[in-house]
């Protein structure tokens, strides 16, 4: 496939995916963008790479926008350099990385934040809470699951984190993308009819689930944590619609093709 196809079927509607915060949550990323005071205000979107594996299909320059803010976790560096993107920013404590691979990223330019072996927060979540302040909109993540699990599932309960409630937060391996829904929120996603779409909760309880477009629908329903029951539904169509009233909701997306997010 040539690179000009490749782009037209990435820049089709059902490859997209967008997601409407809440009110709340709007109210408190305005008020996040306008009190950081950091350098990066321009910066709406970050695209963070961590260090696990990276699954094809690999993302490409068709993949991000001219304004993308890239980080890299600590060991992500690698995936980067392997792409051919010179991360903006190198966060961690640098125990996956050389010191000559350091030594050349800060020569050409990027910003470096090392932190302490001995620290609270993984390597990710520093790079997740970085961004965060800097009072970016959208947070795209890469290559944080991978073959230890303990890490793997670290990595998704990082969705979420009360800190980062404020920024559309994907964490993206391959064809599929795994997003967080609280409370008030709702989502439209584009896709196929066949794409199947899990709903898992994240809370004790997730109630007031209404969903159009899926096989299975919902209306006002409910999801208990610990049962599988939302697994696998179906997109019915190119778009379906998922909104809950209280608590926290994993939506994991199994396309069948390649999924770009794009900004609203």
């Amino acid at each position: 496939m040539s690179q000009a196809e490749r782009r037209a079927i990435r820049s089709r509607p059902a490859n997209l995916i967008r997601i409407m915060p809440a009110e709340e949550s709007q109210n408190l990323k305005t008020s996040s963008r306008r009190s950081t005071g950091r350098m990066f205000l321009d910066m709406q979107r970050a695209i963070i790479f961590a260090n696990g594996e990276l699954n094809p299909p690999y993302p490409t320059p068709d993949n991000f926008l001219p304004n993308d803010w890239f980080i890299a976790a600590d060991g992500g560096a690698r995936h980067c350099n392997n792409l051919g993107i010179q991360p903006n920013t190198l966060i961690g404590d640098f125990d996956s990385l050389e010191s000559k691979e350091i030594d050349r990223l800060q020569a050409s330019g990027v910003q470096i934040i090392r932190h302490p072996a001995q620290k609270d927060q993984t390597d990710l979540e520093l790079a997740l809470l970085f961004a965060a302040e800097q009072g970016v909109e959208q947070i795209i993540v890469y290559a944080a699951l991978g073959a230890r699990w303990d890490m793997t599932l670290a990595n998704l309960m990082l969705l979420t984190h009360p800190r980062l409630q404020a920024c559309n937060l994907s964490i993206i391996d391959g064809s599929q993308i795994i997003r967080l829904l609280r409370g008030g929120q709702h989502i439209t996603i584009q896709g196929q009819p066949g794409d199947t779409m899990s709903l898992i909760p994240l809370s004790p309880e997730v109630s007031g689930i209404t969903t159009h477009d899926l096989e299975y629908p919902l209306e006002h329903g409910s999801l208990t944590l610990g049962s599988p029951r939302g697994v696998s539904n179906v997109m019915i169509n190119d778009q379906c619609q998922i909104n809950i009233e209280t608590g926290l909701l994993a939506i994991v997306h199994l396309a069948q093709e390649d999924i770009v997010i794009v900004k609203e």
